[in-house]
């Protein structure tokens, strides 16, 4: 078992894991709501668009989850003024948004004397740098996450089922979407460190749709989709050790192996019970 168990008593590697677990639980309450209201392109543009964020923050010594945190609000705006033109649709503003922050965020980090390394921490993660401190902002993130998910539970509902049923409840729409939007932020900039912005799509989408197709009840889909992405992280990061490839990459990889294993699977147990019901009826 030493295969097993070996990797994860090594600091880095135990600080790596924890780190994917609190981000997992992070991108299960946020993915749930982006998978319900179908946020998918949306979410994917804003874990794009962060880069100039990080790359300015990181070049300027700052904080490179506030960095990330600004820069993802800064496209949610762009993409709600957009929106707003009847001439363009959400996804045309998304798109050009999406290509513009990505470029922008290139041309920044290409300003810095090590280019290639910071281009490649920030677009596809660096899971084993991950520190204690970085895990006291991951907590505090997870937090701050929990507070909002249970503060919209009800609003967050019943916009992603009928936005007009959620304005005639008196549940103000427009402030539950910006809520929604602010759990999405956290979601994605807590978890850029751990998995870049390239592959924090993969954490963000596959647990929660993977459970989606198990579970009816949203609580049972976030903390399956919790678990999902910490098996994912346990098991990218062992992949990782012993085959000697990237771990950012490898977790969002195993992430995504997740939800096409699930949706076998899900086709396979309704095929059983469909021939079950045949046979009760004859």
């Amino acid at each position: 078992m030493e295969w097993l168990t070996g990797p994860f008593e090594v600091g880095f590697v135990a600080r790596a894991l924890w780190g994917g677990i609190l981000v997992s639980a992070v991108c299960g309450l946020a993915g749930t709501w982006v998978v319900l209201r179908g946020m998918a392109f949306m979410s994917d543009a804003m874990s794009h668009g962060m880069l100039p964020g990080v790359a300015v923050a990181a070049l300027l010594g700052g904080n490179l989850l506030l960095g990330a945190a600004l820069s993802a609000v800064a496209m949610a705006l762009g993409v709600t003024a957009l929106s707003r033109s009847p001439r363009l649709s959400q996804d045309t503003g998304i798109g050009l948004l999406f290509v513009g922050m990505l470029a922008a965020g290139v041309v920044i980090v290409s300003r810095s004397q090590s280019f290639a390394v910071d281009l490649t921490g920030f677009l596809f993660g660096d899971v084993l740098a991950v520190r204690n401190v970085d895990l006291a902002v991951l907590a505090g993130a997870l937090a701050a996450a929990l507070l909002l998910a249970t503060a919209g539970h009800r609003a967050f509902t019943a916009l992603a089922f009928d936005r007009r049923k959620a304005a005639t409840l008196g549940l103000r729409p427009g402030l539950a979407q910006a809520l929604m939007v602010a759990l999405l932020t956290l979601a994605i900039a807590a978890s850029f460190h751990v998995v870049g912005t390239l592959l924090v799509f993969g954490l963000l989408i596959a647990p929660p749709a993977a459970m989606c197709l198990w579970a009816d009840r949203i609580p049972v889909v976030m903390a399956g989709a919790a678990v999902i992405g910490a098996a994912a992280t346990a098991g990218g990061l062992l992949i990782s050790w012993h085959a000697g490839t990237a771990a950012g990459a490898t977790i969002a990889g195993l992430a995504v192996a997740c939800f096409f294993a699930s949706a076998l699977a899900s086709a396979a147990h309704r095929r059983v019970r469909f021939r079950l019901t045949a046979l009760k009826g004859h």
